[in-house]
């Protein structure tokens, strides 16, 4: 299947769950843990307000449609979150995004890292953030000066400070989990 046969796709299915295209199959995604959906809920708040407060001209989108750079013709992933500074659109994809977010699950770790591994083609992308969903921690990925990315990511604990230098915000890792029940 192509993207565009896709998003034209009617899957039939009745439950609202959500789908995404991996290399021209058809994905089902799982409904969200509760911790998983709290820390989604944080960040989208956090973001958004940041972004609000800053005056920006960039946005926060929930639960995007985004193609990734290689075989963009058979790939639409879903992030938890996404930032762009693009104008606002009525499409179902979501171009140029700047921030990109996972919330890792022990459900989903493999298709997690298939996505950030995609979403690292994206040249608009400059950051790519994971926040664990079952204890205090993310892996924060930042584009480098010359335009390739970390062998590794930088690891965040609970105690750190959390800072997406793609929009100017610093907040501590722990304020993303206060209704996750994480402790």
């Amino acid at each position: 299947m192509t993207v565009a046969e896709f998003l034209d796709w009617d899957s039939g299915d009745m439950s609202g769950r959500l789908w995404q295209l991996r290399d021209g199959m058809p994905e089902a995604m799982a409904p969200c843990t509760e911790p998983h959906g709290a820390i989604q809920g944080e960040l989208a708040v956090t973001i958004g307000l940041h972004l609000r407060q800053a005056g920006s001209a960039c946005r926060m989108i929930v639960t995007p449609g985004i193609v990734p750079r290689l075989r963009a013709s058979d790939n639409v992933r879903i992030p938890d979150i996404a930032v762009t500074c693009t104008p606002p659109a009525d499409r179902h994809l979501t171009d140029a995004p700047v921030l990109l977010i996972e919330i890792l699950s022990r459900s989903n770790a493999r298709q997690t890292w298939a996505n950030v591994w995609s979403y690292a083609t994206i040249p608009s992308a400059s950051e790519i953030l994971v926040v664990w969903s079952t204890r205090r921690r993310a892996d924060l990925l930042r584009r480098q000066a010359d335009g390739t990315w970390p062998e590794q990511p930088q690891r965040l604990g609970p105690d750190d400070t959390l800072e997406l230098a793609s929009i100017g915000l610093a907040v501590p890792l722990a304020a993303l989990y206060v209704t996750s029940g994480i402790g």
